[in-house]
């Protein structure tokens, strides 16, 4: 086994407590959305994603909930207030919070609160938002907008509303993280490297996945951490192919264990790791060693390769692939942004970035999250490692210290 034994990580309350730390992260994340909005020529944005309400507010509400319910919303003039819409009876849950100017209720008009009357609110709805864009637009009605039923989209355009794609503004904002983003990420990543090391003492067979994976959970919210993205555990022949959810299936001495953590931990902030560990105390096969070597050496070279400066191309054509048994298999992408979730952008291999993904430039300020999978059609099973980096103007910087199982790279 890996270095796990450690003295637990501080509660997520250690940033939290300092008021002026929160009051730089909240101002500094809606003034680069300004001005990313004012580079794009629009006026405002309305942004519907949690994730975006997040990054422009400052404030969290039912994130979960708020996926698949429209409920909440914020309106962010480049020349003017930022106006949180909240969820009725929620309005103090933004006390407090700089980024937020006002706060007024939102108006529900999709159709599990609106039912039959959906038009009618929806129409309301449009009416707020157009004086809005009246009050503070200066005449520009260009609208950035992240996520609409179609409802709303066309009542805004009949308004002479010109509806841009809000989802681009707000990752190119994202983008590059503030200082105070940047702290926000270590503080997840110690988070999320507790909750792997409790998961990996407390394997032994007879478990199953899901009281594995579990921990996990126990430990992130334990410590300020707020939900997870994916339920990526498995073991035993359910680690290849890759992607299979944890289950109910019970480990044997002797499997590998593979999981992808995926983790939104203290201040909304994402922790992206993937390790893989057998179970037991059986020595590992000579097949699940290869694997894990092959997985490790792929994450050890690709992300030394992440310097400033560098596109997106040149990365994908200096990326270690895996030799061509495990081609079938291997992960679609080199590596992807990350920050509040997994973020633009997404880096795919070299033999089809180019006629389905796009170049780019790699900045100083991007955390990023290099993967590998090892297993091939047909194997037993599989590896997933995966390490979280930034890059700095001197070069990448590793973000984990979470140690790798030497007796599988023995």
């Amino acid at each position: 086994m890996g270095d796990y034994e450690r003295e637990p990580v501080p509660r997520a309350d250690m940033l939290g407590q300092d008021a002026d730390w929160h009051r730089r992260l909240d101002l500094g994340r809606v003034a680069r959305l300004k001005a990313k909005l004012l580079e794009y020529d629009c006026a405002a944005g309305l942004f519907y994603d949690p994730v975006n309400i997040r990054y422009t507010t400052g404030t969290t509400n039912m994130q979960v909930y708020s996926l698949h319910n429209p409920c909440r919303y914020a309106f962010v003039a480049v020349e003017g207030p930022v106006i949180l819409f909240e969820f009725s009876g929620c309005e103090f849950m933004a006390d407090g919070r700089p980024a937020v100017d006002e706060v007024r209720i939102a108006q529900a008009w999709y159709h599990f609160a609106a039912g039959p009357r959906l038009m009618e609110f929806a129409q309301s709805w449009c009416a707020e938002i157009v004086d809005l864009m009246k009050t503070h637009g200066g005449g520009n009605r260009r609208l950035a907008i992240d996520k609409m039923d179609p409802t709303g989209t066309h009542l805004l355009e009949a308004a002479n509303i010109e509806v841009v794609d809000g989802f681009e503004v707000a990752h190119m904002a994202r983008l590059i993280k503030t200082a105070e983003e940047i702290d926000a990420v270590r503080q997840s990543i110690d988070v999320c490297q507790e909750g792997v090391r409790r998961m990996i003492a407390a394997t032994k067979p007879g478990m199953t996945e899901n009281a594995i994976w579990s921990i996990l959970h126990q430990t992130n919210i334990e410590l300020g951490g707020e939900w997870i993205e994916t339920r990526l555990l498995n073991s035993g022949p359910r680690t290849n192919p890759w992607y299979q959810e944890a289950s109910e299936r019970v480990v044997e001495e002797g499997d590998m264990i593979c999981v992808d953590t995926d983790l939104i931990g203290p201040h909304g902030y994402g922790a992206d790791l993937s390790r893989s560990w057998t179970v037991g105390d059986k020595k590992p096969k000579g097949e699940q060693r290869r694997l894990y070597a092959l997985a490790h050496e792929q994450v050890l070279r690709n992300w030394q390769l992440f310097t400033p400066g560098r596109s997106f191309f040149e990365l994908a054509d200096l990326a270690y692939r895996m030799p061509e048994k495990y081609k079938a298999f291997e992960q679609p992408a080199i590596a992807h942004g990350s920050g509040l979730c997994n973020e633009f952008p997404l880096l795919i291999h070299s033999d089809k970035i180019r006629a389905k993904g796009h170049d780019g430039i790699l900045e100083p300020g991007m955390v990023i999250c290099v993967e590998s999978y090892a297993g091939a059609p047909g194997d037993a099973e599989g590896v997933k490692l995966e390490q979280q980096i930034l890059i700095t103007e001197d070069g990448p910087e590793l973000l984990s210290d979470l140690g790798f199982e030497e007796e599988l790279l023995s």
